[in-house]
């Protein structure tokens, strides 16, 4: 039975919401943990039961309306706009400013250096393993895992406390990490598939980042820009809520449409808007109604995405001969991730202070979500497709139920309490 894209809308609402309150009431996880860890347990048993009773049909159903999502397209060309711009506008820039040069070493040189951490280790272990990646996909692999995801990371940080400065770098690491992923992630796939090297020179892929990367900026911060103006000529906050919502999706879709990163163009919108905006343009009844209006907005749509990465599992094909190489992959990742994130903070030391405790917080407190699921699905389908989606769920899965966990738990221990 196939499923309208309403009643596909209504299912997913419907669970985020049953399965809401049941985790608040019962479990009593994190909001989005909670979400994540039931829709797993659910996948998980209804495959259970139809290998018992397949003649039931329920799982069909269900993964025949999972399906028809796409996915990347969902996420990446969809939600993430609003998430990122949701995210960003409650982001103090003078926090994010004094932490510029950690934030944007860890953004740009951490990825870099974690997606050739992951990727070599990853040629070396599946050869270990008996299921050889070449070099350049295990690369592809690094740069798809090696960006925290900004979605489970800002929601994370709503259930933790940490010292601002420490908080100042997750969340603007997050935000702009993710940009600069995808953009490696373009160019190696690019690399990848391309059948001729004149076609990838090393003077296409750095005008590729640079087009991409500074030009999404430049782009956030026009947009921002009329937003702000605009928003300086009136005070009346349902039109100001409509313009903020007709200039992300439009902001988004000019990156897409001229091949600039959308997820860096809708941050500097959102970081303009919630702060110059805020402070400058907009009442004091208006500011509460915006922060209000995007803040259910996240809420809802991160609802949905953690339950979609949990129902993910019904239509996702897992060779069970994959396991090993997928556990093994988990602390190849934090390896990565404690070195990218220990180098920058090591180089600057020298000039500044950092908090007690930041290496191993901002280590174990990286996590990935669904912006990995999303650029791991739109992989083409080559023979490792299947290996790298597997690595890829494990290492999703492991950082988002027991990392977002435990974090709080090594904030307590490595943290100077008094600063919290």
């Amino acid at each position: 039975m196939t499923l309208s894209l309403f009643e596909i809308a209504a299912l997913l609402l419907a669970l985020s919401g049953f399965f809401g309150w049941f985790n608040h009431t019962v479990l009593k996880l994190p909001h989005t943990i909670g979400l994540l860890v039931m829709a797993l347990v659910a996948s998980v048993a209804l495959l259970a039961l139809e290998y018992v009773f397949p003649g039931l049909g329920i799982t069909d159903t269900l993964q025949a309306a999972i399906g028809q999502i796409d996915f990347y397209s969902t996420v990446m060309e969809g939600m993430l706009a609003f998430l990122l711009f949701a995210g960003a506008l409650h982001v103090d820039f003078s926090f994010l400013r004094s932490q510029a040069w950690a934030i944007g070493l860890m953004a740009s040189l951490g990825v870099m250096m974690s997606t050739f951490i992951v990727g070599t280790g990853m040629y070396y272990l599946s050869g270990v393993f008996g299921m050889q990646v070449p070099f350049i996909w295990a690369l592809v692999f690094g740069s798809l895992i090696s960006p925290t995801d900004p979605v489970a990371v800002l929601s994370l940080l709503k259930s933790i406390n940490v010292p601002a400065a420490l908080e100042a770098k997750i969340a603007g690491e997050s935000l702009f990490n993710d940009g600069v992923g995808v953009v490696v992630f373009v160019i190696l796939l690019s690399i990848a598939t391309s059948t001729g090297d004149a076609n990838v020179t090393f003077l296409e892929v750095g005008k590729l980042f640079v087009v991409e990367a500074i030009g999404g900026a430049v782009l956030g911060g026009i947009t921002g820009w009329i937003a702000y103006r605009a928003m300086s000529t009136m005070d009346e906050h349902m039109i100001e809520i409509l313009l903020s919502l007709g200039i992300v999706a439009a902001t988004y879709a000019l990156a897409l449409r001229f091949h600039l990163s959308g997820p860096i163009a809708v941050v500097i919108t959102g970081l303009l808007i919630g702060n110059r905006g805020a402070t400058f343009a907009m009442s004091e009844h208006t500011q509460k109604s915006m922060f209000g209006f995007w803040e259910l907005i996240d809420e809802i749509l991160n609802s949905v995405l953690f339950l979609l990465i949990g129902l993910e599992v019904l239509v996702i094909s897992l060779d069970p001969s994959f396991t090993w190489l997928a556990l093994a992959t988990i602390p190849l990742v934090l390896f990565s991730r404690f070195i990218s994130v220990s180098t920058p903070i090591l180089l600057l030391s020298v000039r500044q202070t950092f908090t007690t405790g930041a290496i191993p917080v901002l280590t174990w407190g990286g996590l990935r979500g669904g912006i990995s699921v999303a650029l791991a699905l739109s992989l083409p389908a080559i023979q490792h497709k299947p290996l790298l989606l597997a690595c890829t769920y494990a290492v999703v899965l492991f950082s988002i139920i027991i990392q977002g966990l435990t974090v709080k738990s090594v904030v307590n221990r490595t943290v100077d309490p008094t600063l919290v």
